[in-house]
């Protein structure tokens, strides 16, 4: 599974007795209960391709603490995109670990890597991934649709979501009556509307022109502010720049890791 699929939709799922942090849709994050968000240890990923074995990720340490705003960068075939899979849950691990919020989720079985994508982890896609014929209420409501929120539960939290990302006077359209910009507004606040663990954003502004890049960068500086913890994946430099840490990927490994 890839990373255009809709990792934050899965199956239905409810809320009880979790102890992580957790966010308002504005944004707004509860002082955190575990020490880190992110923690892989020797992480390694490896296909078979033929009689050869490609390994994409090869041992792979890092951690990441709450509220961080984080770009992993590198080139075409670095193993960035597989690094943000696993993060992701959308992929396992071939070896080592990986502790979301202080939980081995390496092991789980498919439909519990399910439940964490649908509570832990808000996805932002390059192309938005929106239902067309869906305004952006309803677009911003899916991920509690699925989880089982009560109606008026759920629609109240999309508003909310949806004012905390300026989009407080369009909830009614439909993607095809919005910009680009717009749409990703929409997108991130379908991403934000489950109060999330994790934002994790793949390429968000390629496909976006310059001052709708800069704009949607802003909003994820603003994001940060509020305390959500965001990884952007990107090989833009100008996306980049917006984070306070950049990981370099190289040949499957951490190459460089700067902080700002």
């Amino acid at each position: 599974m890839g990373m255009n699929e809709h990792p934050s939709m899965d199956e239905p799922t409810s809320i009880s007795g979790d102890e992580r942090p957790h966010s308002s849709a504005d944004g707004n994050v509860a002082s955190a209960t575990v020490p880190h968000v992110i923690e892989l240890r020797g992480v390694r990923k490896d296909y078979v391709m033929g009689e050869r074995l490609l390994s994409a990720l090869r041992g792979v340490d890092l951690i990441v603490e709450h509220g961080e705003l984080a770009a992993i960068v590198g080139p075409s075939g670095s193993g960035k995109s597989t690094l943000l899979n696993i993060l992701g849950c959308l992929d396992r691990p071939s070896a080592g670990k990986y502790l979301l919020g202080g939980r081995d989720v390496t092991d789980l079985s498919e439909r519990e890597l399910a439940r964490v994508r649908n509570r832990e982890i808000g996805f932002v896609f390059q192309t938005f991934h929106l239902l067309p014929r869906s305004t952006a209420l309803v677009n911003v409501e899916l991920p509690l649709v699925y989880r089982g929120t009560p109606a008026r539960e759920r629609r109240e939290a999309a508003r909310e979501a949806l004012a905390s990302v300026g989009l407080a006077d369009r909830m009614e359209h439909r993607p095809t009556e919005l910009s680009g910009g717009q749409c990703q507004r929409v997108a991130i606040a379908r991403a934000l509307v489950t109060r999330p663990r994790l934002l994790l954003a793949d390429e968000p502004t390629g496909a976006l022109d310059t001052a709708t890049t800069h704009e949607i960068l802003e909003l994820f500086a603003e994001l940060h502010a509020r305390g959500n913890t965001v990884i952007l994946v990107t090989h833009e430099p100008e996306v980049a720049a917006v984070a306070k840490r950049v990981i370099h990927i190289r040949d499957g490994q951490v190459a460089a890791d700067e902080r700002r």
